[in-house]
């Protein structure tokens, strides 16, 4: 690490402790004398959308002072005839050219350092000025300093290059405000390579290694401001070689389509390139470029190859270039129906994400969280990635199945999942001794990261596994084949806990599985403490990082894993439509291997069914008093939010353990792959009861959806058969589905669990592909109300820009579930708090209302899915897929505290320290090497919200699939 920014965090940290310090003398002050406020200070940044006779307005206010603001009114006027439509995220009105919003009730206290959006829809003619000034209570407010501008210009995204070249990096950098651009630095990833302090800024970079590159371009300015180009990424191959523009080409039936193809290095001499067809479709041929002549002057120099389809066929084939003393270029060319315009996006988009050079994936081939590293989300760092993102890119890999008839990719995806995050047998080596009439010890989950360890209470009693048993004699194993939740794909932790090993250290160079959430449904990932999944004492404190969460009188060195229920899910629901696809080309013993596994995946995935401690279901209420369960009676037959196994890494003398979870989430929910684990025979599971359970979840699921739905139309949270987390009381009054209690925000509350739309885009799609299959009315019904309020939260505007909902806002409870007369749930209701352009979450909708409208023929679900389609593929697209710009005002929580007890002292594998007074950043210094950090530093220092632009694999999939899945049903 830079020293430099190592003494700048320990300035920050420093300055906390001194006002923690000061604080009892503030309050001391205020018996002698009356406070005073501090003047409200305060920037808004104004953003707008405009598509010629209106606009939509985004407003961002950021509190620039040290007291809270409490309450807001924030005023502006505009030249011209602008005229209100509409606002949201706050109370809007107009007088004249004077515009006002207030406060919502739910954003009125902005936090000093923070930041509140809020947005309108205007109509206007003529011209449309920005406004000259905000002000916000009568106070005048600033605008905030903007960041320098960058462009990465040089090198091209997806070039190759030839070790031992200088690949010459080049940037443009404008600054703003008056400000002048100081220096430009250039990265690879997180390596700084160099600087240049005057324009033109480049540099000559040699020594890369051999394997793909994402290079950064980072400008600071004379104000202190910096900013990160879009990542550029490329190749650096061992020897010359040729370089095809794509990897990716689509042709549609009697149409051409082309590529082109370069030298990586001058050669000395002529070179001629032939390209040709070598396996595949024979409906595709070369006519034109099928021989290219690079000379020592044009090697650089691009020239193109045609590919030709004939008028009938369909099908990949692959055209490779070759040329003497050069490595192959090799290009999938698939023919697609001449109106399949939409299977052409989805090749173009898989493309981009499946390239090499745009850093998607890790040399292994595992996905990335985000192509981007700075990012805090559930996976607190870009390279980390998570069995959501493995179930994707089966996903994905099964739509690119369907659409050239290429099955390895999606075989080697569940390939690659198996070998890296489903644990192996040295992973988890002590499951012979794992006790099924009494799985666990209990332990009460506590509300806040404070009260933790949480003390073990063997007198608690436990219900017995009633499946471990079946699992083991008909699978012949007591290992469990799930996936691990977490994973730290380049071991920046450095943990080291490969597959098949535990804690190798920093010097792995392998992905390493980690664990972060342990402490209560309050703890945030900014208030977390990241540890290995394999304990045995080499990091954290004397017992490692056990006596954090578990209160014990001795410790065992330990493994311990958890499973996302939804993503092995996810995972069966993309096995299922490959089986589907497959069958419809003949192929289906290409993937029956890999269903076999999908169905036993399925088989495990009934854990996620369980009360955690296998007590009964309904009306659980008291840890002792609440009864243990007698078999199946301790099955709520939903999909929790994890389930979790784990045990002594000593295998003379080991013991192991198996637990389940009692809170169940509504955007969880997967009808789909119950559907397929319980009626689909190439998925049905080996063992003696793992159908018919698939078949009582999948009517307790759509019975699920039903209960949770409000009278708009959106659906709730979920319930739980754990109050608390500990089998506490709940609330008097409060409403129950099978005698679980209706929990409005299950499992975590920061952010609440129910507030984001992206869960009811994730589970209605899962809805939707269910009812397309089987016509089932019930699934109809809550469709039908789902999608008509979503459709009224949505606005699309003429230039295909577009907003949806983003967080919702709760109130009420639904009426107590009578199977034989559901209610209508006229107390439960939903409000939409602010809107976003998400590209994910739009991609995710609009395969909802894709599979809503083939079956339903619903003409305005049609149309909005088109339309949403559209306008991110017109609007948003780039160099690495489709995306678009977030303000992350939350990352003003990197300098949160950490809950560490004290006196409780540590170190992280890299040597930053763990004790009482950690925070977040403090046991995460690698930050501080990232090129994007500045806007971090910048922001805790007093400056705006920072902005990203984020290329997460799950949302890039997501939206490929979207243009796929309409192709399919649709065009």
């Amino acid at each position: 690490m830079d020293p430099s920014r190592r003494r700048r965090r320990a300035r920050r940290l420093w300055t906390a402790a001194l006002a923690a310090l000061a604080l009892p003398l503030a309050t001391l002050s205020t018996l002698t004398t009356s406070a005073q406020a501090a003047a409200l200070q305060c920037s808004v940044d104004y953003k707008t959308n405009d598509w010629g006779s209106g606009f939509t307005a985004e407003l961002t206010l950021t509190n620039r002072g040290t007291d809270p603001i409490s309450g807001w009114s924030l005023a502006y006027a505009y030249a011209g005839n602008q005229k209100l439509s509409n606002g949201w995220n706050g109370s809007w009105s107009q007088s004249g050219q004077q515009v006002t919003v207030t406060n919502a009730s739910y954003n009125g206290t902005v936090a000093a350092g923070a930041a509140v959006s809020t947005g309108a829809q205007f109509t206007y003619s003529g011209s449309n000025a920005a406004p000259a000034s905000f002000s916000v209570n009568g106070t005048p407010c600033t605008g905030a300093h903007q960041p320098p501008i960058t462009v990465l210009t040089s090198p091209a995204a997806g070039a190759v290059y030839t070790q031992g070249d200088a690949v010459p990096l080049a940037a443009t950098a404008a600054a703003a405000d008056g400000a002048t651009v100081s220096k430009v630095e250039f990265y690879d990833d997180t390596a700084l390579l160099g600087t240049d302090t005057s324009a033109p800024y480049s540099l000559s970079a040699s020594g890369l290694t051999v394997g793909s590159h994402s290079l950064v371009a980072k400008a600071y300015d004379s104000l202190g401001a910096s900013a990160s180009s879009t990542p550029v990424g490329i190749t650096v191959a061992s020897g010359p070689a040729l370089v095809a523009s794509t990897t990716q080409l689509a042709v549609q039936q009697g149409k051409t389509g082309t590529y082109d193809i370069r030298l990586s290095t001058q050669p000395s001499a002529n070179v001629t390139v032939t390209t040709a067809r070598t396996s595949g479709n024979t409906g595709l041929t070369v006519t034109g470029g099928a021989s290219l002549t690079f000379t020592p002057s044009n090697w650089n120099t691009a020239q193109r190859v045609t590919i030709t389809g004939n008028s009938s066929g369909t099908g990949a084939a692959t055209f490779e270039s070759s040329a003497t003393g050069h490595a192959k270029a090799s290009v999938t060319a698939t023919q697609i129906a001449a109106t399949k315009a939409y299977d052409a996006r989805f090749l173009e988009l898989y493309g981009k994400i499946t390239n090499p050079a745009n850093g998607y994936f890790s040399p292994e081939g595992i996905p990335y969280h985000s192509v981007e590293t700075l990012i805090v989300e559930a996976p607190d760092h870009g390279h980390e990635t998570t069995s959501e993102a493995y179930s994707y890119l089966l996903w994905l890999q099964a739509m690119y199945g369907k659409v050239t008839g290429d099955w390895t990719k999606f075989n080697g995806a569940w390939e690659i999942m198996e070998k890296y995050m489903i644990p192996t047998h040295a992973d988890q080596p002590t499951n012979s001794f794992y006790n099924a009439s009494k799985p666990a010890t209990y332990a009460p989950e506590l509300d806040t990261p404070n009260e933790y360890p949480a003390k073990l209470d063997a007198a608690v009693s436990v219900g017995p596994d009633p499946i471990a048993g079946e699992l083991k004699s008909a699978y012949g194993t007591d290992d469990v084949y799930a996936m691990h939740w977490l994973q730290d794909v380049d071991n920046v932790y450095g943990f080291g806990n490969s597959p098949g090993k535990c804690q190798a250290g920093p010097s792995d160079t392998g992905p390493s599985y980690i664990n972060t959430f342990q402490r209560g449904a309050q703890e945030s990932v900014w208030e977390t403490v990241p540890q290995p999944t394999c304990d045995n004492f080499t990091y954290g404190g004397r017992n490692g990082y056990l006596d954090l969460f578990t209160g014990d009188a001795s410790y065992a060195k330990q493994w311990k894993f958890t499973n996302a229920p939804d993503a092995d899910a996810r995972a069966v629901q993309a096995a299922y439509w490959a089986d589907i696809w497959a069958e419809q080309q003949g192929k289906g013993s290409q993937v029956s291997a890999t269903l076999a596994k999908a169905a036993k995946m399925g088989d495990y995935l009934r854990y996620a069914m369980y009360d955690k401690y296998f007590k009964k279901v309904g009306n659980c209420v008291g840890p002792s008093a609440c009864p243990a369960g007698t078999g199946k009676d301790s099955s709520h037959y939903l999909l929790s939010w994890y389930y979790a196994w784990g045990g002594a890494t000593d295998t003379s003398a080991g013991w192991a353990w198996r637990i389940g979870s009692s809170h169940a989430h509504g955007g969880y929910q997967n009808p789909l792959a119950a559907y397929a684990l319980s009626s689909y025979a190439d998925l049905k599971p080996k063992s003696a009861t793992g159908q018919a359970d698939w078949a009582k979840s999948l009517d307790r699921q759509l019975e699920f959806y039903r209960w949770l739905q409000s009278s708009e139309g959106a659906i709730a949270g979920g319930a739980t058969n754990s109050w608390a987390g500990r089998y506490a009381t709940p609330p008097a009054g409060k409403s129950t589905f099978y005698g679980m209690y209706y929990d409005q925000q299950p499992v975590y509350h920061d952010p609440p669990s129910n507030q984001w739309f992206g869960f009811q885009a994730w589970s209605m799609e899962r809805v939707a592909e269910y009812y397309q299959q089987t016509g089932d009315a019930d699934a109809k019904v809550v469709l039908d109300k789902w999608v008509d309020w979503a459709l009224s939260k949505t606005t699309v505007n003429p230039d295909g820009s577009f907003l949806i909902p983003s967080t919702l806002q709760w109130s009420g409870q639904p009426d107590t579930w009578n199977a034989s007369s559901p209610g209508g749930n006229t107390g439960l209701h939903v409000t939409v708090a602010d809107y976003t352009n998400d590209v994910g979450v739009a991609a995710a909708y609009a395969r909802t209302l894709t599979y809503y409208a083939a079956k339903s023929g619903d003409a305005e679900a049609k149309a909005t899915a088109k339309a949403l389609l559209d306008g991110m593929w017109t609007n948003n697209q780039d160099a690495l897929g489709i995306a678009v710009p977030e303000t992350r005002a939350d990352y003003n929580r990197f300098d949160d505290g950490v809950y560490v007890p004290s006196g409780w002292t540590g170190t992280m594998p890299n040597g930053d320290p763990i004790s009482a007074s950690s925070t977040f950043d403090s046991i995460r210094s690698f930050y501080e090497d990232d090129p994007s950090w500045s806007k971090i530093e910048s922001y805790l220092a007093g400056g705006a919200a920072p902005v990203f632009t984020y290329h997460r694999f799950w949302a890039q999939a997501d939206i490929a699939m979207a243009m796929g899945s309409y192709a399919e049903l649709l065009e």
